[in-house]
């Protein structure tokens, strides 16, 4: 009765396995099946319909890397470079294959270049390179972003350049009007208005004088008295600075 038992338990297992194993490969067989269907329509630049075969594909078989690729290849050739870029990603991620993980950068970077991210295609043109130091095509497009990159920050800078003179420009023009703000108020403050000759009065001692000449001297006396009166009196009161 056990030996029954086992054997049937047994016969059970290996139908189960085989079934599972048929099952594998009807899998396998149908996802490449479509993968090849969609590279024939590739190939015939018919795109969308490729993306179709490449995407039920990936129905059929979740773990397949050729049809998460090649969805992305689809999509870069219909200019969905955002969408072709995910499906590098992931298949960058799904592989360890060193190669197919450098082609996965390669065509990641190309996704980037077409999507104008300039500094992030450089990063994958850069790791691909690093998977693969021999992918001229790699080398090549890594050198023309790199060089459109200069050629976009060159007027950025030039132009950032241009203002920081200009604003120089405006300070050094700002600091002399303040100087010489500053140097006509101190000129202003130093100078003494010229209304003339300052009327200064006389002495005391001068005053008798010309007095007792008046009274006692004869007319030219007083004229001469009166010259040096008023020779006394000019003075200048203007400093030069």
């Amino acid at each position: 009765m056990n030996t029954s038992i086992k054997k049937a338990k047994f016969a059970i297992i290996l139908v189960t396995c085989v079934l599972s194993f048929l099952s594998t490969q009807l899998y396998g067989q149908s996802d490449r099946k479509f993968i090849r269907q969609g590279n024939r329509e590739f190939k015939n630049e018919k795109f969308s319909e490729a993306e179709i075969y490449y995407r039920r594909a990936l129905s059929d078989n979740k773990e397949s890397e050729k049809a998460v690729f090649n969805v992305g290849d689809a999509l870069y050739k219909q200019n969905k470079f955002e969408d072709a870029g995910k499906h590098f990603m992931e298949h960058y991620r799904m592989t360890d294959n060193k190669k197919k993980k450098a082609e996965s950068m390669y065509n990641l970077g190309n996704s980037l270049l077409m999507n104008k991210k300039l500094k992030e295609s450089i990063e994958a043109y850069k790791e691909s390179l690093k998977l693969d130091p021999q992918n001229v095509r790699a080398k090549y497009n890594l050198a023309y972003a790199q060089d459109k990159l200069r050629q976009q920050e060159e007027p950025q800078q030039q132009q950032q350049q241009n203002q920081q003179q200009e604003d120089n420009n405006k300070d050094d023009e700002q600091k002399q009007n303040n100087e010489q703000e500053r140097e006509d108020n101190n000129r202003q403050d130093e100078q003494q208005p010229e209304d003339g000759e300052d009327q200064q009065s006389i002495s005391r001692e001068d005053a008798e004088r010309i007095l007792k000449a008046l009274e006692n001297e004869e007319k030219d006396v007083q004229e001469k008295v009166k010259r040096e009166k008023a020779a006394k009196t000019r003075v200048q009161t203007i400093k030069n600075w």
